[in-house]
């Protein structure tokens, strides 16, 4: 069976796991340390809500660079439009794109929004020591996986049906990281 898996298939799989961990370590290592210093379960719901959110922004970006039309992209690059190049690019790897925000992205998002739960669902049951922890746990569970698959469901019909404007509006943010990244380093040289 491994005779028909390519290296460069193999490679790749390895650095995205490595990506991941990287991503998801760091990733949690913050939100735990906020969560721990601000010790506010408000704030952790804030944290846990943006969270689910950046989930469902990146499984709207994989889909939509996954059905995103490149012709209108290179045309706009021909006339030298802004963002237009970035958003070819996007295009024409649709796979990593994919790839980065469904999977990598994705996973850590539902992996680090779980975490924060169960924070939180730890933190109400010190203050309220009424509540049951087995009750407590799924409610918080259920609430978390409600609001991701309910969220990447509306974006996921949202992202088929307006791929191209996404993928645009995606390069025109990174065109104008690239920009201000520029600008930054030629102030830093002066």
């Amino acid at each position: 069976m491994l005779s028909y898996i390519k290296t460069e298939y193999l490679l790749a799989g390895l650095f995205v796991s490595l990506l991941t961990f990287f991503v998801a370590l760091i990733m949690n290592v913050g939100a735990q340390v906020l969560v721990s210093v601000l010790n506010n379960i408000y704030v952790a719901l804030i944290l846990l809500l943006v969270i689910i959110m950046l989930g469902i922004i990146f499984d709207l970006v994989g889909t939509a660079a996954t059905s995103a039309d490149i012709s209108p992209f290179n045309a706009m690059a021909a006339r030298k439009v802004t963002g237009a190049h970035i958003a070819v690019s996007l295009t024409q790897k649709a796979d990593v794109v994919a790839n980065f925000c469904l999977d990598v992205v994705g996973d850590v998002a539902g992996t680090l929004s779980g975490a924060i739960g169960a924070g939180i669902v730890i933190s109400l049951i010190d203050k309220f020591s009424f509540l049951d922890m087995v009750l407590a746990g799924s409610v918080m569970t259920s609430l978390i996986a409600g609001l991701t698959v309910g969220g990447k469901a509306i974006g996921k019909k949202f992202a088929l049906s307006h791929a191209n404007a996404i993928i645009y509006r995606v390069a025109l943010l990174l065109s104008w990281w690239e920009k201000l990244a520029i600008w930054r380093a030629r102030r830093k040289r002066r």
